[in-house]
């Protein structure tokens, strides 16, 4: 599947596979996600590769991955 990325925007909620709220967009970065360092439990921003993007519904970013497994394609 392909994402269309520039519907990926500030402020929308990531989601994992089972709905858990794993994040919020700051924005792009070529091809991954960077997230907003607002839910990090560390302070400092994330990063989502946009392979695990499986749906844009609204204004939630739906992974392929539960938020567990989504840690370790974090680069």
């Amino acid at each position: 599947m392909t994402t269309n990325r520039a519907a990926i925007r500030h402020g929308m909620i990531i989601i994992d596979a089972h709905g858990t709220h794993v994040g919020t967009v700051d924005h792009v970065e070529g091809e991954r996600i960077k997230m907003t360092r607002i839910d990090s439990l560390d302070g400092v921003h994330h990063f989502i590769p946009m392979e695990l993007v499986a749906d844009i519904e609204g204004d939630n970013v739906r992974l392929s991955a539960t938020a567990a497994n989504a840690q370790y394609f974090e680069d």
